[in-house]
């Protein structure tokens, strides 16, 4: 399957200048390509994972992508997608983030392929430089007004309560100069981005045929949507972001494990690598039996991967085991962690589970897994309670230090899925 088809069965093909065309140059050899990530924090989050994921998928095809870092745009500001100005960052800021998200643009792309090997740019090198007065003769003269003004990122804005600046405005020279220049430095031909930027996009493309007297593409994804419409990416904590520090791979495979089945199809699709076969084959296991949610389980194990490797989606995946009955043991403090932030927890003096110990029956009250010590006995004898994920019976058990878990937890469950953790301070 050539590159534009598998878009197209991906669900990853929204806009393009010229696609005959395009599919055409796509044939003659490989080209070049570049899609743009303005640092307006210090992670990436999973909505910037479809543009980012298709230079990815363009390198794979034998393209070579560029992943441009806007240290220039991002001290500006895109109107797109937006209904209000942004708040302007420092210097400071903007370079702090922009060290921050280049490992993560550089996690997914090659950058020692020897044939089509992928480059990482920064718009500040090229756009710093200029003084005011250049950019306005150089590149503001080829600009009419009234085109701008067509666009839907500034028509909606101008339209809005809140207007847009003379900042923002000028967002769309500021990118269109980036292909221009790209074009003349690297013999960039094709612009990738969210349905967001086509005005940008287009913008840029009609400055290089100005310009430089050269035709160039431009092709967007489809904003990442739930079925109801509203933005991916969201947990009820807030945005789901790559970084680690701020979204956990337990967290992160969490979201993608809970996925709802009239997404998960188009998911496992736009976010992961799995041929055609794999992906429909995948849906239909799904359909046959969504209670297993084969779908999902797949879906958050390539995703968890690509984004956190092997090793972290496997303690993503042992950590969520956990809350199934899973095995403690090998289980990190970190992985554990997580869980204690998903249960209810209690905490409970140290000096009492120390010696003998405390009854288990206490503990459980204590707990709140119980109402009374009689009600404990009986689900003890009933076979209904877990110490530590081991099935406990013995009414005369106790708890003792011996039993804390990194020597600060105990998780104990009722029934099949009422945990708590009892945290001993």
């Amino acid at each position: 399957m050539d590159i534009l088809a598998d878009l197209k069965w991906r669900g990853l093909l929204a806009d393009c200048t010229d696609f005959e065309a395009l599919g055409k140059r796509l044939v003659e050899g490989p080209l070049t390509l570049y899609c743009g990530f303005d640092p307006t924090a210090d992670s990436l989050h999973v909505g910037n994972l479809v543009p980012l994921f298709g230079l990815r998928r363009f390198q794979l095809a034998g393209h070579r992508p560029i992943a441009l870092a806007g240290g220039a745009t991002g001290m500006i500001g895109d109107p797109s997608g937006r209904s209000s100005e942004r708040n302007l960052q420092t210097r400071e800021q903007v370079d702090h983030n922009i060290a921050q998200i280049r490992g993560q643009l550089s996690r997914f792309l090659d950058f020692d392929c020897p044939t089509h090997a992928a480059r990482l740019v920064d718009n500040a090198t090229w756009t710093a430089p200029i003084s005011y007065l250049d950019f306005l003769r150089d590149i503001g003269k080829h600009f009419s007004i009234n085109v701008m003004v067509g666009k839907e990122s500034v028509r909606a804005r101008m339209e809005s309560d809140t207007g847009i600046s003379y900042t923002e405005f000028s967002y769309m020279l500021l990118q269109a100069f980036d292909f221009c220049h790209l074009r003349q430095e690297f013999g960039c031909e094709l612009q990738t981005g969210a349905t967001d930027q086509w005005g940008n996009i287009t913008a840029g493309i009609d400055l290089c045929r100005k310009r430089l007297h050269t035709t160039v593409w431009g092709l967007t994804h489809p904003l990442l949507t739930k079925s109801d419409g509203t933005k991916y990416g969201k947990s009820a904590s807030g945005a789901v972001w790559l970084d680690a520090a701020r979204t956990s791979p337990y967290r992160f495979y969490q979201f993608f494990i809970q996925s709802e089945d009239a997404d998960v199809g188009k998911l496992l699709r736009v976010l992961t690598f799995l041929p055609q076969e794999q992906v429909e084959d995948l849906e239909r296991q799904q359909a046959a039996n969504p209670g297993a949610r084969p779908a999902q389980t797949a879906l958050a194990r390539e995703i968890t991967t690509l984004v956190h490797g092997k090793t972290a989606c496997e303690d993503a995946i042992r950590a969520s085991a956990i809350l199934f009955g899973g095995e403690l043991a090998g289980v990190q403090e970190s992985t554990f962690n997580e869980i204690v932030g998903e249960v209810p927890t209690r905490e409970i003096e140290r000096s009492r589970l120390e010696g003998p110990g405390l009854a288990l029956t206490e503990v459980l009250v204590h707990a709140g897994l119980c109402p009374s010590k009689g009600q404990a006995r009986k689900d003890l004898e009933g076979g209904g309670i877990y110490l530590n994920n081991v099935r406990e019976a013995a009414v005369q058990r106790l708890v003792t230090t011996n039993d804390l878990l990194f020597g600060k937890h105990v998780l104990l469950r009722k029934g099949k899925r009422t945990y708590t953790v009892v945290t001993a301070r």
